[in-house]
């Protein structure tokens, strides 16, 4: 639960970092870059003791590796873009919402048992977070853009999946921490040959204070991945039911880190949008506890 937590807590505090990003004129994309190196130095100075040799021999964790650093670095080019496509509203809804896809495969796959309150958590959880999220920018979507939102949709859902089947089956002797750590540090490196192409061709100018941003970032954008990977098994919940209380809560604390640290506004959809999410999380917890 504590592991759980804390996961939370991270991904929350990547929400009000790159809030302030925009207070201090971060450029956002570079900032990311650094940040995937800062998360692989993390786990590789906290947990590099944890390597074994044998881990080269054991599963086909390096190709699911390579996967997710793709889908760590290509998601967020494709957020960036959809939020000047489609408006900010519409492509957060969409990528909260992959969990749906997600969740899905979990328990078709893994044959975990559906009951009628799990059935109600989730669609509470849906209905939430689309409460929450939604807004009337939507009116404003471009025509043309709308394919982003399906593919951050499916692709922020297939990273869900593939992180916690990995975890599950495919590592072997490698630990979810340094899974994590090399993932990032290849996501870092797709990301930092774009960066270069694009100082070269003069589209964007290097700033120290990205790299700094970057390293501020790095930490809890680490340990949300990997503590999220450890959740799946110290719980004792299911696997959909540890993603879905993942997600909906991270919703609910950047709604309010939002109106406490921000001063944004809470409308009645809102408020509205926060309880049915509690509630979700308070069914989930109760239909995925373990026998």
């Amino acid at each position: 639960m504590i592991v759980l937590l804390i996961a939370i807590l991270s991904s929350s505090v990547i929400f009000v970092i790159f809030k302030l990003f925009s207070f201090y004129k971060i450029d956002v994309f570079q900032a990311i870059v650094f940040n995937y190196f800062t998360a692989f130095t993390c786990g590789v100075l906290l947990y590099g003791s944890e390597w074994n040799s044998a881990a080269l021999t054991i599963g086909n964790w390096p190709y699911y590796m390579v996967i997710c650093a793709i889908l760590f670095i290509s998601l967020f080019i494709l957020m960036g873009l959809s939020s000047q496509r489609n408006g900010v509203a519409m492509t957060s809804t969409a990528n909260k919402m992959s969990m749906a896809m997600s969740m899905l495969l979990m328990i078709f796959l893994y044959g975990e048992e559906i009951t009628l309150l799990k059935i109600a958590g989730i669609t509470l959880a849906f209905i939430g977070v689309l409460l929450v999220s939604f807004s009337k920018e939507t009116s404003q979507a471009e025509k043309g853009a709308h394919w982003m939102l399906l593919v951050l949709f499916v692709g922020s859902g297939m990273l869900d999946f593939i992180l916690n089947f990995v975890q599950k089956y495919e590592l072997g002797v490698l630990t979810p921490s340094l899974f994590s750590a090399f993932g990032f540090g290849i996501a870092g490196c797709i990301g930092l040959l774009i960066l270069i192409v694009q100082i070269l061709k003069k589209k964007a100018t290097f700033a120290f204070r990205n790299v700094a941003a970057g390293i501020i970032l790095g930490i809890p954008n680490y340990f949300s991945i990997y503590l999220l990977m450890q959740s799946y098994s110290a719980t004792g919940w299911t696997d959909s039911t540890v993603l879905a209380i993942n997600n909906v809560a991270v919703v609910i604390l950047s709604v309010l880190v939002g109106y406490f640290a921000f001063k944004e506004s809470i409308t009645s959809r809102k408020l509205i949008g926060l309880i049915v999410a509690i509630s979700a999380i308070i069914l989930i917890y109760f239909s995925g506890l373990k026998a």
